[in-house]
């Protein structure tokens, strides 16, 4: 279903939304929810609230559909309301003992891998997004070091510049990087999170 979560389509289906109808809104609710499922559960640790949040997300947007934009991304704009009302949740965790005990001690550990939680929220395409910002040489550079896990000193000798070279172009390709995901993303605090091996 991921074809409907882009562009044009999104726009069209929140434009029907906003008049009602339910069929867009559905489309919207199949495209989204898993990726909305994935993020609470990863940060809640426990099915039933992680989908107790994601009908709640949706209940906002049939609710207030009258105050959509199509010319806002939708996929943001529900994301937003899915970390307000984690977060809230977390909070609510904290200071009540049984929740607190349900979510911080029944659950399991908070340990997930970068790329796990990638996969879940589906953020690869603004990795990739990303990465096609920059130029070709910088781009290697970038890829042989924090993809393929090459040291300076190795990416220096195979191709055949010098460190400081190499160093240089390491610090504005993260440089793009981080302007990319501050310009293009909602939860930013959330993306250099799950980019720390990127983008430190």
């Amino acid at each position: 279903m991921k074809e409907f979560g882009t562009g044009n389509t999104d726009k069209l289906l929140v434009g029907q939304l906003i008049s009602g109808d339910e069929h867009a809104f559905r489309q919207l609710y199949l495209t989204y929810k898993n990726d909305i499922y994935a993020f609470c559960f990863a940060m809640l640790k426990s099915k039933t609230y992680a989908e107790e949040v994601v009908q709640e997300v949706f209940l906002r947007v049939w609710l207030n559909r009258n105050d959509l934009n199509v010319d806002l991304s939708f996929k943001s704009f529900i994301f937003t309301i899915a970390r307000n009302l984690t977060f809230n949740f977390l909070n609510k965790a904290s200071n009540e003992k049984d929740l607190h005990k349900e979510i911080f001690y029944k659950a399991e550990k908070f340990s997930y891998s970068t790329d796990q939680f990638m996969d879940e929220v589906d953020y690869n395409h603004i990795k990739n997004q990303a990465l096609d910002l920059l130029p070709p040489k910088r781009k290697i550079i970038f890829q042989m070091s924090r993809i393929d896990g090459h040291s300076y000193e190795e990416i220096s000798t195979e191709l055949g510049i010098s460190l400081s070279t190499v160093k240089n172009q390491m610090s504005k390709a993260l440089a793009t990087i981080r302007q990319y995901l501050e310009v293009n993303s909602d939860i930013t605090t959330l993306i250099f999170l799950l980019l720390s091996d990127w983008v430190h």
